[in-house]
């Protein structure tokens, strides 16, 4: 007899990121997608209902983040291990999701079987982490510049977002299509830890890059 597969509960705001999971998720014999959640809010309701082993969950979302989202757990009482699977590396995001009660952290650009993996050791009890969120937490790991992790066209796209350019007058400057400005801006908020365009032009102007 098959044992049980691990139930799993998918939160994240892009329902495109939910279908994908699932799908990984559901190809394999030993996990299943039981309840899915666009906000932290919405994951406790699921959570009571679907009762599952495991909880991933993003922590960039509108309404109620994932650090909230896993705090609200825990004030209802549901001790499911939550693992944080994001973009942001960060050693104060990574700190704050593990403090709220997170038991794992995984990078989006994660290898899917080690995601798998990940759930698998998570729901033993385990606490993985990808080792590049391991290494943000060390004491001695070094600062990282984000600015350094640009790319030369990404650099130019984010210095004209802190003049107020939209994507379409970014494209006509550089010469390039929206669709590959949007690209670019997105590398752009995964390297400096940002969400959005006007946190991005900030970031920019203060750290000296225009």
């Amino acid at each position: 007899m098959n044992a049980t597969p691990i139930r799993v509960v998918l939160v994240d705001d892009h329902r495109l990121v939910r279908a994908g999971l699932r799908g990984i998720i559901d190809a394999t014999v030993d996990l299943s997608v039981v309840g899915e959640a666009a906000d932290g809010r919405e994951a406790v309701d699921i959570v009571l209902a679907a009762d599952p082993d495991l909880v991933l969950m993003d922590l960039s979302m509108p309404g109620v983040d994932g650090i909230e989202g896993i705090g609200l757990l825990r004030e209802a009482g549901l001790p499911v291990p939550v693992v944080v699977l994001t973009s942001f590396v960060e050693h104060d995001r990574v700190n704050a999701a593990l403090g709220a009660g997170a038991v794992g952290y995984l990078l989006k650009d994660s290898d899917p079987r080690d995601v798998l993996e990940a759930i698998r050791s998570a729901a033993a009890g385990h606490a993985p982490l990808d080792p590049r969120v391991a290494r943000a937490l060390l004491p001695s790991a070094k600062p990282v510049d984000p600015a350094a992790a640009l790319s030369a066209r990404e650099r130019e796209v984010l210095v004209l977002v802190a003049q107020g350019m939209a994507n379409k007058q970014i494209a006509r400057q550089l010469g390039i299509s929206e669709r590959t400005v949007k690209a670019h801006l997105g590398n752009v908020f995964r390297h400096l830890g940002v969400s959005d365009r006007t946190s991005a032009a900030l970031w920019a102007r203060d750290n000296g890059v225009g």
